[in-house]
């Protein structure tokens, strides 16, 4: 949005309907490891990857929806391990924590500054996106309680 460059349009996940046939995991077991991996401080993304590449008990798992019929996310909530802001939001807030720590200690760099002006720009619209749903209606952004709540 804030760039002239072009997207990437060739990243569409295949669809699929049900798991491939060399993929027998028991559901069950699929949403007790999504669990666990939320407990030792993985995001959804990072959980589906973790999946994928390990799999539960050495069988890869393909893809957790068409494992379980839902989620990362959904089955998260449903154990109540999900954590209080959406992902896309938290690595924004992250962002915009370390671009603030690096400006404090370079004032002069003014493509630093510029990036945290647009970080910022998007953190406040996801959160015009977010508001009610999953972020508190009073919840109002700054650099000091993003890093508060990391």
């Amino acid at each position: 949005m804030h760039t002239r460059r072009r997207g990437s349009s060739d990243s569409d996940k295949p669809a699929a309907d049900e798991p491939p046939e060399w993929s027998d995991v028991d559901p069950d077991a699929v949403e007790q490891r999504v669990v666990e991996l939320a407990e030792q401080g993985h995001s959804p993304s990072e959980i589906g990857v973790l999946l994928r590449d390990e799999g539960v008990t050495g069988t890869p798992v393909p893809d957790v929806k068409l494992a379980t019929g839902k989620k990362v996310t959904e089955i998260l909530e449903a154990h109540d391990a999900n954590s209080g802001l959406p992902e896309d939001l938290r690595n924004l807030m992250e962002r915009a924590a370390r671009l603030d720590e690096h400006l404090r200690e370079n004032p002069t760099d003014y493509q630093n500054k510029r990036a945290l002006q647009n970080t910022e720009a998007k953190i406040r619209r996801l959160l015009d996106y977010y508001r009610g749903d999953e972020v508190d209606e009073e919840f109002t952004y700054s650099v000091a309680d993003a890093k508060n709540l990391l």
